[in-house]
């Protein structure tokens, strides 16, 4: 018996990192899980995988930025396994430049990943949760049902190159008190996460050349040079910057049974380095 069983779970950005080390978590405990991504290829080794080791899961590919993703990923979530009771939140990436040097297209591309994408899968699970909740109290058998959107520092402590991402990940923080404040009366807990670091290919150190990843036929520039990521590592009181499975970790306490009295709460998952 795990501890999730019978639940059904959303989560974006499930390709890789943290959200690939939740959509394991989340499957291993007893969860039916949707996984999403905008990249086909990683997303489905992350559900072959799970599928080999018994995970009830379903590949879902697709931009959470585009107009009809919210409604079509809520509707195969519910479609698939009746229903819906985790949404995780977790897609995105980094764009990081100075202000004088962020352009329009760039401060859009951010705040729609971060920020517009998890309101629209928000505002098309609203239905959902509240006609869920109104027939479940009229029988008597109310199911509490949980988001978990992720943060960052940046989005709590800002970043000076990271104008537009701090600016939509501290936006993912209002999102997160307002709904929990809204929802609380369909049973819903609404949290946040805010990662510091955690190794992940937006945080892997390089030499020489600059890392750089593919997002839509953009190469953007991720990570930190070797020294400056030692130097990041060694201001963070545990010493290390933190694995894809711990972060995943900080969601998985949120969408624990013991957590039900918790709502409107950011959790710093960061090693200490924000105290």
């Amino acid at each position: 018996m795990g501890t999730l069983d019978g639940k059904a779970a959303l989560v974006t950005g499930a390709g890789r990192g943290i959200g690939a080390a939740l959509a394991r978590k989340l499957a291993a405990e007893g969860a039916a899980v949707v996984a999403t991504d905008l990249d086909a290829e990683p997303l489905q080794q992350v559900v072959s995988d799970l599928e080999r080791a018994g995970g009830k899961v379903l590949a879902l590919a697709g931009d959470v930025t585009a107009g009809d993703f919210a409604a079509r990923a809520i509707a195969n979530t519910v479609d698939a396994f009746g229903g819906l009771d985790l949404l995780i939140n977790n897609a995105g990436y980094i764009w990081n430049t100075t202000i004088q040097n962020t352009t329009d297209e760039q401060w859009e591309a951010m705040l729609d990943v971060h920020l517009t994408a998890p309101f629209r899968l928000l505002r098309a699970a609203a239905p959902y949760f509240r006609d869920q909740s109104r027939r479940e109290s009229e029988t008597g058998g109310a199911r509490r049902r949980k988001v978990v959107n992720v943060s960052s520092l940046s989005g709590l402590g800002g970043e000076p190159t990271q104008v537009a991402y701090a600016s939509a990940k501290a936006g993912v923080v209002g999102l997160t008190k307002s709904l929990a404040k809204a929802w609380g009366r369909y049973h819903v807990n609404v949290n946040c996460v805010a990662f510091g670091y955690i190794e992940t290919r937006l945080t892997q150190g390089w030499e020489g050349e600059p890392a750089t990843i593919d997002v839509k036929g953009r190469q953007l520039k991720v990570g930190f040079e070797r020294h400056v990521a030692e130097s990041v590592k060694s201001r963070v009181p545990l010493g290390r910057a933190g694995t894809p499975e711990e972060g995943a970790g900080a969601i998985y306490l949120l969408c624990l049974p013991e957590a039900e009295y918790i709502t409107g709460h950011v959790l710093v998952c960061d090693g200490g380095a924000f105290q």
